[in-house]
């Protein structure tokens, strides 16, 4: 824990999203405060945009993190428990591990899913699908669609693109750089929180998972809030319900569904080889 450089709280928790300042998010661009309000909130930017804008700004991310290869311990890990989902409510994901010990996870519009071995490091594998379910979420809610048109007004793309009235503007690596730092920090309302959170515990309770990873997730982001970077974490969540709110959310839910019990941190299977997930039932 304290070797992390800083504790990223991401869309999960809002949930782990601060990167290090070398990923700081960009400001938006003055040609974007020029362009008005009106602007803004009438530009078209379609879920097929979304998703094209997305894809292509996970390629300039991936080119510019360390991505565990086929036969590393982590991506077999995420494979295993991650890999049944690979279709998901409709949706066709794609999964990659970057070798950092930043803490985080986040889901695109294309269906890229991107975890970081600080998060695995973290994690039992319940709680790790628990995470994961909860970024799937923001795609399936069209959240992820959303924080793509955000982050493409904020790489300061805004006036081109309100000059063409069939397609978004043609975005460089550059910008496309821009945009996927963009997502990666990218906040939620309260509301999409909550029902990203929603999604998790049904995801989870879907597939036979032990859903009381959920609240156990909230409840380490709660620690974590408690310690040295508890400063850092308030920032980034104030306009986000508390960890702890979130945790006695996802409790209520599984007492309502009888499926409490207090929750067993497991030790990981071994990334290959090893069993997958416990279900819910069998804990």
């Amino acid at each position: 824990m304290n070797s992390m450089k800083v504790i990223k709280v991401s869309s999960f928790f809002a949930l782990l999203t601060a990167i290090p300042a070398a990923h700081a998010q960009i400001n938006i661009n003055d040609r974007l405060k020029q362009a008005g309000q009106q602007l803004v909130t009438g530009f078209t930017f379609s879920n097929e945009d979304a998703q094209n804008v997305s894809r292509n700004a996970v390629v300039q991310l991936d080119a510019k993190n360390t991505i565990a290869g086929p036969t590393n311990a982590y991506a077999l890990r995420l494979n295993r428990v991650f890999g049944p989902h690979k279709q998901e409510n409709g949706l066709a994901l794609n999964f990659k591990v970057y070798l950092t010990k930043d803490v985080n996870a986040f889901a695109t519009a294309d269906g890229s899913v991107r975890v970081f071995q600080g998060l695995m490091d973290m994690m039992d594998d319940n709680q790790l699908l628990a995470v994961i379910g909860h970024e799937i979420g923001h795609v399936a809610n069209e959240d992820s669609r959303d924080a793509a048109k955000r982050a493409y007004l904020q790489a300061g793309l805004v006036d081109a693109a309100a000059s063409q009235s069939d397609k978004i503007a043609t975005a460089t690596d550059g910008d496309y750089g821009k945009i996927g730092q963009a997502l990666i920090t990218s906040k939620y309302s309260r509301k999409q929180e909550s029902e990203a959170d929603d999604f998790s515990y049904d995801f989870m309770k879907k597939h036979g998972y032990n859903v009381n990873a959920v609240e156990s997730a909230f409840l380490i982001l709660a620690k974590l809030s408690g310690g040295q970077e508890s400063s850092l974490i308030s920032q980034m969540m104030s306009t986000h319900p508390d960890p702890a709110s979130r945790a006695d959310k996802a409790l209520a839910r599984a007492e309502a569904d009888g499926l409490y019990k207090p929750y067993v941190v497991q030790k990981a299977a071994p990334a290959k080889g090893g069993k997958t997930p416990k279900k819910g039932k069998k804990k």
